[in-house]
């Protein structure tokens, strides 16, 4: 004998206890679901607490970005990618820290090596980036300077 368990689920036996595959019952619900009014979708929003109205909103104009920015090569993305990237988030809190200690004259012998390996480190990931940097200026047909701009990138103040 069947019958339906509730709205996500097909029919099935009295004696089957278990749920109906989560992807299916997403199916059904976007399949049935209607668009919402700009409204509808501004009530819900008004219903986030802060941090998700944040990220509501972080993800939204990044849809629209998308949606508008002009759309990059592979190449391109890839190098972007490669000059954005910095070191790990936890070797630079070490070498940040390592750098303060360094300042306040607390630096022992060992944490010395560390920071002049850490540094090294730092030092052959910019010169990767000045190499992307340079390749995506190739491409794009103008200077690093420009590019450098374009894309908001400073040199440090002691250069």
């Amino acid at each position: 004998m069947c019958r339906w368990r509730n709205r996500y689920q097909s029919p099935r036996s009295e004696l089957a206890d278990e749920p109906e595959d989560t992807t299916i019952r997403h199916y059904r619900y976007l399949k049935n679901r209607t668009p919402m009014s700009i409204n509808a979708l501004l009530e819900a929003a008004a219903q986030l607490d802060a941090p998700e109205l944040e990220r509501f909103i972080s993800e939204l104009l990044a849809l629209r970005a998308r949606r508008t920015a002009p759309s990059l090569s592979k190449e391109e993305s890839a190098l972007l990618q490669q000059i954005n990237e910095g070191l790990p988030p936890d070797v630079q809190q070490r070498y940040d820290a390592l750098i303060e200690k360094r300042q306040a004259e607390t630096l022992t012998p060992d944490e010395h090596q560390e920071l002049i390996a850490l540094n090294d480190q730092a030092e052959e990931a910019d010169v990767e980036r000045v190499k992307a940097l340079a390749a995506l200026a190739q491409i794009r047909n103008v200077s690093i300077t420009d590019l450098m701009n374009e894309l908001g990138i400073h040199p440090p103040s002691y250069v």
